[in-house]
């Protein structure tokens, strides 16, 4: 029997295919890795029976950055990146332990299917999964095939089984293409980022940005938002002048005209416009015309369309709108959503698609007359060759989706049948009327067959008043003739949508990355999204865009991206060599990155006429321990302490609050601590600024807290503090919080876990005895009389957290709020006991196997 892995590009998508192909005769479970899981059943394949095993990745296998030393920004010239920095393949999420995993069910198969994602992206997690797999799977038998490639464009039966029918080989130029844009991305932005972030943040205080990035895409893309702030900062409104008239044409009603001049820059000319036409007591009728005319109906849809209308009329950002759109497909609602293209291949089953529409109630009537009357062919538009464009593929219900899932839901299908619609026709009237010398127009429109605008009302001819019945020669008398004075006004800041056309336009990003990069302007600050959802560029990347105009233009304008897009296309399609385009653009970037660093100066200058020094910026707090006087905390991202006296920086945890820590000093250096803190429900620790940059001790790494110093005697020390070994994660020990009384606490210093016990205890101290059963330290603990929990009204009492059965009911188990999305988990997730599986640190034995009490323990939280 053939032995046969199948593997996906999410769990969900891998349930959906197996569900197919199995037709629901399958068994599942969970994989080691404990997020994805593996389906199996029976079958054949090529011919011979088999054996299949249905299983997932979770996006991208491995991830592409420097080895270890380069990735220290204090040790390394940022030009070395360029050419010099090795890079090398790591895992993208070690946690999931994803390549261990696939060799786990590869090991013993004889064939592989791949069924990810159908784009560039797919095609390289292709073979990121046959890098892990292929060594552990059974050697072919001389030119046996065992590597499939599955190409789909949705999750329905008929596709399904249509893939599984014709398997191809996976595209290795596409691939080469993404690894390609990878280490440009990766080798440009990072030298770029690094030394522009080193050397603004060292100068000044208030750049409100933890990073100052660079990216070969990002950057543009913001160009184009501060390219429109200069041209609303640079506009002078202009007055202008309109004449309008108007006429009687029934009893109390009259007729607005509109001028064929349309507008006059000059009061005067305009003025004598005004006195000629006065002069006139009637209009005369001088032609009338009518033409019956057409309003197309939409294109197919594509991702940048579905993009800017999400944006446009949903009031949806791109990120969001991308996600939301992803989900609808992996749950088999619609068709594959990333795709360039606007055009139907000829067997697509445009019926099949509709009739699954038939009984909404929003559109069923619609549908039904299409499917009776026969439906029209959708218009003809630009075929990518990737896949066919978005489509609804099942029936869905407000009730099923719900909240932006059903908006966006109900557009795609909205737009689908609006493409097999009828167009919108109707009649245009015009009138051409004379006023003396000059000329006035009146148009009028009327629906003749309303189309596809049924299904798309935005898209209707708006209502107008009808216009007279009325020829050549007619006379009407004018009941008003005015002058309007108006001004010029200037244009509005881009909006998510204008910014996405213009990307599309110029070849700044794929209909993949459009979202991630206009994501990133946003999260560093360089724009906010105000109403309508427009695009407004802050100080700091008006700045940046103005900054790199005057050195190197080309840094910010969109041509040179748009080559290197074109040269990476040319690698999908095997017509450039993936060598020779990777080291060309390298080099180009190279002697722009060294010309950048010389001129940087031409930058610094609009820095400093829009930031403040460091010196200038921020609060006295805590005192240096070289000089002794008040460093100022500067609380703008990234928050730091800075000793003008020195001239010394020194970087802080994020994403919290920091405050002087009761005065107390470091023994080793002399520097004031100061506590960090995520909120009262998160976590808190001190710390000393100089140790946090400056490791004192080779087990230690620089952004570590005195949760995590290995000092052995310091009271506020890991050694001194310590109490246990993390219930959840494997590194992390519990520390006791020393400033969390009455509501104690102690916290992990590697994640989130919290452990609160010994509520309105007067004291709470590490023991230095420890506990037989888990070798984790005791702790003396002292309550106040008439708050006291303890059994037989005693105060006081000393034991294990996790062992002893007086504190078993005074220990909850919980997840910090955290302020960060690197965090995981919210507070309160879980909730329990801790168990003890704790170690003692500071010179103590190593932790003993846990005895059986401490076996059922652990496993109440599991």
């Amino acid at each position: 029997m053939r032995a046969v892995l199948m593997v996906a590009e999410k769990p969900s998508l891998a349930q959906s295919i197996a569900r197919i192909l199995s037709r629901g005769n399958m068994t599942s479970r969970k994989g080691l890795n404990g997020a994805c899981s593996v389906h199996e059943y029976g079958g054949s394949f090529a011919g011979q029976s088999a054996h299949f095993k249905m299983t997932s990745v979770c996006g991208h296998v491995m991830t592409l950055d420097f080895i270890g030393k380069y990735n220290n920004w204090d040790k390394v010239d940022p030009a070395e990146l360029f050419s010099k920095a090795p890079t090398e393949k790591k895992e993208a999420n070690p946690k999931l332990t994803m390549v261990k995993f696939l060799q786990v069910e590869g090991r013993g198969c004889d064939s592989i299917v791949l069924w990810l994602d159908c784009d560039k992206e797919g095609e390289n997690i292709c073979f990121e999964v046959l890098d892990a797999v292929l060594p552990v799977m059974n050697k072919p038998r001389g030119s046996e095939r065992t590597v499939y490639r599955a190409k789909f464009s949705s999750i329905t039966d008929t596709d399904i089984c249509n893939a599984m029918n014709n398997l191809g080989e996976p595209n290795r130029n596409e691939a080469l293409s993404v690894d390609a844009r990878q280490e440009l991305d990766l080798r440009i932005g990072c030298a770029f980022t690094r030394f522009q972030t080193k050397y603004f943040q060292g100068k000044y205080g208030n750049l409100d940005s933890s990073l100052i990035s660079f990216g070969p895409c990002q950057t543009p893309t913001l160009g184009f938002c501060v390219e429109r702030h200069d041209k609303i900062q640079s506009f002078k409104p202009e007055p202008y002048w309109v004449l309008q008239a108007k006429v009687n044409h029934e009893k109390e009603s009259s007729l607005t005209l509109e001028w064929d001049r349309v507008r006059v820059f000059d009061r005067e000319i305009a003025q004598m416009f005004l006195n000629i036409t006065k002069l006139a007591k009637e209009a005369k009728v001088e032609s009338v015309s009518k033409k019956e005319k057409v309003k197309q109906r939409p294109l197919a849809l594509n991702t940048v369309e579905m993009l800017r209308v999400a944006s446009s009329a949903l009031g949806m950002g791109p990120q969001h709108t991308m996600q939301i759109a992803e989900r609808l497909y992996t749950q088999g609602y619609i068709s594959y959503p990333r795709t360039e293209t606007t055009h139907y291949p000829e067997n697509f089953d445009l019926k099949g698609a509709l009739r699954q529409q038939a009984n909404n109630p929003y559109w069923a009537e619609t549908v039904k007359a299409l499917l009776s009357e026969g439906i029209n062919r959708p218009r003809k538009g630009h075929d990518a060759g990737d896949h066919p464009p978005i489509t609804p593929m099942r029936a869905a219900s407000e009730a099923e989706l719900g909240g932006d899932g059903w908006r966006l839901y109900e557009y795609i299908a909205r737009h689908f049948i609006a493409t097999v619609s009828t167009d919108c026709k109707y009649l245009q009237t015009t009138i051409s009327f004379s006023i003396g010398p000059e000329h006035f127009t009146c148009i009028g429109k009327m629906v003749t067959s309303p189309g596809f605008t049924e299904i798309m009302p935005w898209h209707s001819i708006p209502l107008e008043e009808s216009l007279p019945s009325c020829e050549r020669g007619d006379i009407y008398p004018i009941s008003e003739i005015k002058l309007l004075e108006k001004q010029t006004n200037p244009p509005d800041y881009l909006t998510e949508a204008e910014l996405i056309t213009l990307m599309e336009k110029h070849g700044i990003g794929t209909d993949a990355s459009i979202p991630v990069h206009i994501n990133n302007i946003c999260q560093r600050n360089y724009v906010t999204v105000e109403s309508g959802r427009r695009l407004k560029p802050t100080n700091l990347g008006i700045v940046l865009v103005h900054g790199y105009y005057k050195i190197d233009a080309e840094l910010v304008l969109p041509t040179i991206r748009s080559a290197v897009e074109k040269q990476l296309n040319l690698i999908s399609l095997g017509k450039a060599n993936y060598h020779q385009v990777l080291e060309h653009t390298l080099d180009i970037f190279k002697r722009k990155f060294h010309y950048f660093v010389d001129s940087i100066a031409g930058m610094d200058e609009l820095m400093e006429v829009s930031f403040s020094p460091l010196a200038d910026t921020g609060k006295p707090l805590s005192r240096c321990g070289k000089c002794h006087r008040f460093m100022k905390y500067i609380q703008a991202k990234p928050s730091r302490l800075h000793c003008s006296h020195c001239d010394e920086t020194y970087s802080l945890p994020q994403n919290g609050t920091i405050k002087l820590y009761k005065e107390l000093r470091c023994p080793l250096d002399d520097f004031e601590l100061v506590l960090w803190s995520s909120g009262s429900r998160g976590k808190s620790y001190p710390l000393c600024p100089y140790c946090y940059n400056h490791p004192p001790f080779r087990d230690m790494k620089k952004g570590m807290g005195c949760n995590e110093c290995t000092h052995p005697t310091c009271q506020h020390s890991l050694s001194m503090l310590g109490i246990g070994q993390c219930v959840e994660c494997e590194n992390g020990v519990l520390v006791l919080d020393p400033t969390s009384g009455p509501k104690w606490k102690m916290a992990c210093n590697k994640c989130n876990v919290v452990v609160h016990f010994f509520e309105n205890a007067h004291k709470v101290r590490v023991s230095p005895e420890t506990c037989e059963v888990c070798d984790a330290a005791l702790v003396d603990v002292d309550f106040n009389k008439a708050k006291s929990p303890l059994p037989g009204d005693e105060t006081q009492h000393s034991g294990c957290v996790f062992c002893d059965p007086v504190f078993q009911d005074l220990v909850e188990l919980k997840h910090a709020a955290m302020r960060h999305p690197m965090h995981r988990g919210g507070q309160g997730k879980r909730q329990g006991r801790g168990r003890g599986k704790g170690r003692r640190l500071g010179g103590r034995p190593n932790p003993k196997k846990p005895k059986d009490k401490m076996a059922a323990l652990a496993a109440y939280f599991v």
